[in-house]
């Protein structure tokens, strides 16, 4: 029978690599984030990625099961840690006008972060382009709210409200699908930022 005291050190030995492994885990999404960021994913195999992480296949499977899997993950860690990012800066932000416009240009700020080719790449792998929709209409969703919010305190005006609401939302999925970018020459930043002043100078409500 092995002694209480080896036992003990044996459980801590599993959980310190545990520790180990699971901050190493993090460590590689966010180094994968930095780089599909800044130069895609599409041409990316997993032998690369372990050559330019200097890692090994089982380390860079901690991350997820397979590539697939592990462009999804970067993408979702992306977007949850700009989410955290742009909540955090309008926390303090009481005026109606002014949070949809930080708001707005919080994701034109956090969405400048991405290079054209992996913008193009998102857009075209249907999975990465789920994600990109499913927080689009999240970022949609906020404004309407904030907008509601703006007509109850009186801000905005209610006649325009529901139909700003809905130009958000084209507006948004204008810009999700590429098609708003084409036509302006404009940057998925670029817009984002133009979008929140576009829409407030049409809310705002007018001294009688």
């Amino acid at each position: 029978m092995m002694p209480q005291g080896a036992t003990s050190a044996t459980g801590r030995a599993r959980r310190s690599r545990k520790t180990d492994d699971g901050s190493r885990s993090q460590e590689l999404l966010v180094e994968l984030e930095a780089l599909f960021l800044a130069e895609g994913f599409s041409g990316l195999t997993i032998e690369e990625l372990c050559s330019r992480l200097r890692c090994s296949k089982t380390t860079l499977y901690s991350v997820a099961s397979s590539r697939e899997q592990i462009i999804q993950k970067v993408t979702r860690h992306f977007f949850e840690r700009s989410t955290k990012a742009i909540e955090a800066g309008i926390t303090a932000v009481e005026d109606p006008a002014d949070r949809i416009i930080r708001y707005l240009a919080g994701v034109g700020s956090a969405m400048s972060r991405n290079s054209r080719a992996f913008y193009l790449d998102m857009i075209t792998y249907e999975p990465t382009a789920a994600i990109y929709r499913l927080n689009s209409r999240a970022a949609a969703r906020k404004v309407q709210g904030m907008i509601e919010d703006g007509v109850a305190s009186g801000a905005f005006r209610a006649a325009d409200a529901a139909l700003a609401g809905q130009a958000i939302s084209l507006l948004i999925d204008g810009v999700q699908s590429g098609e708003l970018l084409e036509a302006t020459g404009l940057t998925a930043g670029e817009a984002f930022t133009e979008i929140g002043e576009l829409v407030i100078h049409g809310l705002t409500a007018k001294p009688q």
